[in-house]
């Protein structure tokens, strides 16, 4: 199922924001991103291994839609079983700058994850 894209881009400042994070929504597009900016070409099975706790369902999902936004491209090789691999497209690529920012500020912030989980508690 591939979410609804934006259909009008109008001159409202915060549009663009939301356009660009709506290509990223989801709990797991941006991990699915950063592995595949650090290993290149990945493999479904490998992709579910590095990401615990993520469900079959949900990776093909968000990879589906990160295929269809053109951020990734997917490989299907002829084969039995078949192979499939992703990779950044050249689209992906040019947000590697955003996620590598993304991490550092998750490693500068990392104190408002744990706050949060002990307060859940």
């Amino acid at each position: 199922m591939v979410k609804r894209r934006h259909t009008s881009l109008d001159s409202n400042p915060g549009c663009a924001v939301e356009a660009a994070i709506s290509l990223i929504d989801g709990k797991w597009k941006c991990v699915a991103l950063w592995y595949l900016q650090e290993r290149g070409t990945v493999r479904f099975n490998e992709l579910m291994r590095l990401m615990s706790g993520v469900t079959q369902r949900t990776l093909t999902n968000q990879l589906r839609e990160l295929e269809a936004d053109g951020l990734i491209n997917r490989v299907v090789h002829a084969q039995v079983p078949p192979k499939v691999e992703y990779s950044l497209s050249d689209r992906g690529r040019t947000f590697i700058p955003i996620l590598l920012s993304l991490s550092a500020w998750g490693e500068a912030n990392m104190d408002l994850f744990q706050q949060s989980k002990a307060a859940a508690s």
